[in-house]
C-alpha cells in the first residue's frame, strides 16, 4: 500500500473508532453493530415513478443522488456513476430497473438477519470493524464493493446476477457477508491493476470462506457446483497461470464466462486454498486472523498444505 492510500484507509479507521467512542458515550454502551441502509432503494423508486420509469438525468441527480446517504456518495464516488449516467442506464437497459423491484421486496428480512451475522464476525475475529452497509441503485455494473468506509450493494445489479443464489434474500445476505470481509482486509483497500491471478484468488477466496463461517454459504454457489468433479483439472491449470495478471486473465473479474468455463473460478480456487490453511490451524482464531491479514499470497499458499485436487471436508 502506497504512503498515500495508507494514510487515506488509517483516516477511515480513525472515522470509524471515533463513531463507536462517541455511540459509547452517548449510550454508555459499545456499538451493537453496523448501521444498514435500503432507504436510497425508497427514494430511487420514488422519483422512477414519479417520472414514469424514465426520470431525466437532472431528476435522478437532484432528487436521489444529491439527497442520498453518506453510502451512496461514496459508491457513485467508487464507481463513477452520475444522474446523467443512471439515466442513460434506465435507457439501454429499461427491463433491468422494473425488475429490481422484486428484490427490494427482500430488503427488511436481509436487515434482520445481517445484526446476527455480523456479530458472528465479531466473534471470529474480534479485531473486526463496524461500518455502514448500504443498498442503493446504481448503472447496472456493480452488485457489491466495499472498503474501510462500509458496504455498497447495487440492487439493480446483484438482482439480475442469476447465477448466484436463486433464493433472493439468501442472494443479498451471503454477498454482503462476502463484502464485509474485504472491509477488514488491509490488501483489499487498494486496487493494484497489476495484481497477480494467486494474490486475487486468495483475496477473494478469503472473503468466500470467512463470509461462508458467517453465513452457512459462499456467494459463487455456482462455481461450487460446476467444479464437483474437475477439481483436479481445474486447479492444475491455476498453478500454471497464479502468475499472471489477474485483470484480463480467465480466472477473475471476468464476468458470467461460459458453460465450459464459467467466470471467476479464481474465487473457487482461492476458497480452496484459504479453506485448507484453516483446517491444518490448530489456532482457528488465528488462522481467520491470518486470512484476514495476508500479504504474502506465495508463503500463504505454501504454508496452506493446499495442492490441486485434494479432498477437503
Amino acid at each position: 500500500m502506497a504512503c498515500d492510500e495508507l494514510a487515506v484507509y488509517a483516516r477511515g479507521m480513525k472515522r470509524i473508532l471515533l463513531a463507536g467512542v462517541i455511540a459509547f458515550a452517548l449510550t454508555g454502551a459499545a456499538p451493537r453493530g453496523p448501521e444498514i441502509h435500503t432507504e436510497d432503494v425508497t427514494r430511487f423508486y420514488a422519483v422512477y415513478d414519479a417520472a414514469g420509469g424514465t426520470p431525466t438525468a437532472t431528476q435522478i441527480q437532484q432528487d436521489y443522488l444529491d439527497k442520498g446517504t453518506a453510502g451512496l456518495a461514496e459508491f457513485a464516488r467508487l464507481r463513477r456513476f452520475s444522474g446523467e449516467r443512471i439515466a442513460a442506464a434506465i435507457a439501454e437497459r429499461p427491463t433491468l430497473y422494473a425488475d429490481a423491484r422484486r428484490c427490494a421486496a427482500v430488503l427488511p428480512a436481509v436487515k434482520t438477519r445481517l445484526a446476527p451475522m455480523l456479530a458472528k464476525l465479531g466473534t471470529l475475529y474480534p479485531a473486526a470493524i463496524f461500518p455502514p452497509v448500504t443498498v442503493a441503485v446504481g448503472r447496472g455494473r456493480t452488485a457489491g464493493t466495499a472498503n474501510a468506509s462500509g458496504v455498497m450493494v447495487g440492487l439493480e445489479s446483484l438482482c439480475a446476477v442469476d447465477y448466484f443464489n436463486p433464493d433472493m434474500e439468501e442472494r443479498f445476505v451471503h454477498l454482503i457477508g462476502h463484502e464485509y470481509v474485504h472491509v477488514q482486509q488491509p490488501g483489499a483497500q487498494v486496487e493494484d491493476p497489476n495484481e497477480t491471478v494467486l494474490r486475487a484468488a486468495v483475496m477473494e477466496g478469503g472473503a468466500e470462506f470467512i463470509g461462508e463461517l458467517m453465513t452457512g454459504s459462499v456467494s459463487y454457489i455456482n462455481l461450487h457446483e460446476w467444479a464437483r468433479g474437475r477439481e483436479a483439472e481445474v486447479e492444475r491449470a491455476f498453478v500454471a497461470e497464479q502468475d499472471q495478471t489477474a485483470l484480463k486473465s480467465r480466472w477473475i473479474y471476468n464476468g458470467r464466462g461460459t458453460a465450459e468455463w464459467p467466470g471467476d473460478l479464481g474465487y473457487w480456487v482461492g476458497y480452496r486454498i484459504v479453506k485448507a490453511y484453516y483446517q491444518q490451524a490448530r489456532d482457528k482464531q488465528a488462522a481467520v486472523r491470518d486470512i484476514i491479514k495476508m500479504r504474502d499470497p506465495k508463503a500463504f499458499l505454501a504454508q496452506s498444505g493446499w495442492r490441486p485436487g485434494m479432498r477437503l471436508d
